[in-house]
């Protein structure tokens, strides 16, 4: 019987050097050698075991890239000290002057505006489109592709990427199908369903604190090395270096991701189910009436539920604010960017996380001036919260009189 990706995870271990239950701090910028040769021999990738300089590996930076790698089932994995400094790796990795790449319109907003205006600069092309179109995915693929590029539940519209097909395309043209994995970790694993590189934002849900920012790439070896060259990798070379500290604080806060997103998923099903019942329009992969729930369900390990994130659309940019702060002052959660929090986080994404969407390409995708992103809480007694929103909306005349006594 193979292990699930929680079972990897708890398994791999690495005791302290004075057998300490959490492997010790590597609390070091550069290393010692005994030898010159050694040296030299590790500045050019030919050794195992020996570390360099803290920009190219460090001990707490392995030990979170295995806990990562058993996570999403690859070969191996590198830290990075940002989401987007895992994306902006792979993407130059990947691409060269004059090539092109193709990716879902709806993405977190810092990946959009890095595709949209700085890959200019390097004279690399984007296409933006409708992830959940395999034809239209297909039709701007051309000579020049050098990857596909989505997010497994995109940010902040929820659209469900169904990565089989798209690793299907990807394998027919010769080209890697890259997917952020940030909103839904142990709920999919795009690696097994034929992703070649899986990228998270380890800020969000995999911290769970909101204490650090940090990002992962998941691959295969030889991609993950040539990430490190010395002489032409990008993850090397462009400096995205997370500090061992964070690094070892975070695989701490991976021995309970399992409990974690049961609980986020769990609460937000609740709460989804419920305010959709209330006449609310209500985005969530759980939800028979999402497009893509039968998509989710070939896909998602059943375990782990739909996810921590679902977005409410309450008619007005004026009205959302008023319901964030009133949400706020009830102590429902905070008015926040960012995701995976014990809380709940609530933000109007078109005027926040997706603002450097131009407003015409926003309408044209449908995310709207009322929509409100919720990364749901572990409240404990999510009932209780629920009545409490209800009666915030209510307050509001977002939801009528009639929906409080039910």
């Amino acid at each position: 019987m193979s292990k699930s990706a929680t079972d990897k995870i708890q398994d791999l271990h690495n005791f302290g050097e004075f057998g300490g239950v959490n492997p010790s701090i590597s609390d070091s910028s550069t290393y010692t050698f005994l030898s010159a040769k050694t040296m030299f021999d590790t500045f050019e990738g030919n050794t195992e075991g020996c570390y360099l300089y803290s920009r190219h590996s460090s001990p707490s930076n392995l030990y979170l890239g295995e806990a990562l790698a058993a996570l999403e089932g690859t070969e191996t994995a590198n830290v990075t000290a940002s989401g987007m400094g895992a994306i902006t790796a792979v993407i130059l990795q990947l691409c060269d002057a004059g090539d092109h790449l193709v990716s879902s319109r709806t993405i977190y907003g810092g990946a959009y505006a890095f595709m949209k205006n700085f890959l200019k600069k390097f004279d690399i092309s984007v296409s933006f489109v409708d992830i959940t179109s395999s034809e239209a995915v297909e039709k701007a693929i051309t000579p020049k592709t050098r990857m596909i590029y989505c997010e497994s539940v995109s940010n902040p519209l929820l659209e469900v990427a169904d990565i089989p097909t798209l690793s299907g395309l990807a394998k027919k043209h010769e080209i890697p199908l890259v997917v952020d994995n940030t909103f839904s970790p142990l709920s999919i694993a795009p690696a097994k369903l034929g992703a070649d590189v899986v990228i998270h934002s380890l800020t969000k849900f995999i911290n769970g604190t909101s204490d650090c920012v940090a990002g992962v790439v998941c691959g295969t070896k030889d991609f993950c090395l040539a990430l490190k060259d010395v002489n032409d990798g990008a993850g090397m070379l462009l400096g995205s270096t997370l500090d061992s500290l964070r690094a070892a604080s975070i695989l701490k806060n991976m021995r309970t991701l399992h409990i974690r997103m049961k609980k986020h998923s769990e609460n937000a099903l609740y709460l989804a189910k419920h305010f959709e019942k209330d006449g609310l329009r209500v985005v969530y992969p759980g939800l028979p009436s999402h497009p893509g729930h039968q998509l989710m369900k070939k896909q998602f390990v059943s375990e782990f539920g739909f996810g921590g994130i679902l977005t409410i659309d309450v008619g007005s940019l004026e009205k959302a604010n008023e319901l964030m702060e009133l949400m706020q002052k009830k102590n429902l959660g905070y008015l926040a960017v960012s995701l995976g929090f014990y809380k709940t986080l609530f933000s109007a994404p078109g005027t926040s996380t997706s603002s450097e969407i131009p407003e015409e390409e926003q309408e044209s995708m449908g995310l709207t001036d009322g929509l409100i992103r919720f990364s749901i809480g572990l409240d404990n007694d999510i009932h209780r919260t629920y009545t409490t929103m209800k009666t915030c909306m209510v307050q509001l005349g977002i939801l009528s009189k009639d929906t409080i006594s039910v």
